[in-house]
């Protein structure tokens, strides 16, 4: 009985895993169809959306039946709690990427960004993309030190989301105030796509040491 508890503790880390998986394609996808307008993609990416809230769905219910059924404590406990919050968050992550997708239909034929904003945001969706399969890669393996680095390699996106705003206030912007709304809003969904991959990774950890880490800002994650 005990060793088919633990196999069903794995599984559902492992269909977290695989949820994340799905989130960083998602993404990678919304990003490709918001550079190139690809309207195509974008409601490839709209259209899956609903497969990541069942699979959601999906852990969520096999988590409270754990729960109920077989009282875990310690390490089975902290497992079963990390994978209903991190679900939650890869979820949002999901809907971060949906929001692009929306964005690039929405100005469909033309582009949502001004092209001198563009390599911005396709480095904001590459480290989009690597952070969510960074996170994925650690829930399978449950790798604390992958984990606890993540925050770092997140920077980045910080570094970028903040640079947009000095590029869309600077007297050389010429692209009107929808153009600079757009950005802004972009530029936010990509920003906060980060911060819930490392939340994710956070989870991680407090299975692991049962201790969550200290780096970061957990607020509204």
């Amino acid at each position: 009985m005990r060793e088919a508890y633990h196999d069903q503790l794995e599984q559902l880390a492992d269909q977290l895993a695989d949820m994340t998986g799905m989130v960083a394609e998602a993404m990678q996808n919304a990003t490709t169809a918001l550079l190139q307008a690809d309207l195509g993609l974008a409601e490839q990416v709209i259209s899956g959306d609903q497969k990541v809230d069942d699979v959601r769905s999906s852990i969520e219910e096999q988590s409270y039946a754990l729960l109920a059924l077989q009282a875990p404590v310690a390490t089975d406990l902290r497992t079963v709690l990390a994978v209903i919050h991190a679900a939650e968050s890869v979820e949002r992550m999901g809907d971060l990427a949906l929001h692009v997708a929306k964005a690039a239909r929405r100005r469909h034929p033309a582009s949502a960004l001004p092209e001198d904003v563009q390599p911005y945001f396709a480095e904001m969706g590459r480290i989009a993309v690597k952070l969510a399969n960074e996170a994925a890669s650690i829930i399978r393996e449950k790798d604390v030190d992958r984990a606890r680095s993540l925050e770092d390699e997140d920077d980045a996106m910080d570094d970028i989301h903040r640079h947009l705003f000095s590029v869309i206030m600077d007297k050389e912007w010429q692209h009107g105030v929808p153009a600079a709304v757009d950005v802004t809003l972009l530029g936010r969904f990509y920003e906060r796509y980060g911060d819930h991959a490392v939340s994710v990774a956070k989870r991680t950890v407090f299975v692991v040491t049962g201790r969550m880490p200290g780096y970061g800002d957990d607020e509204n994650l």
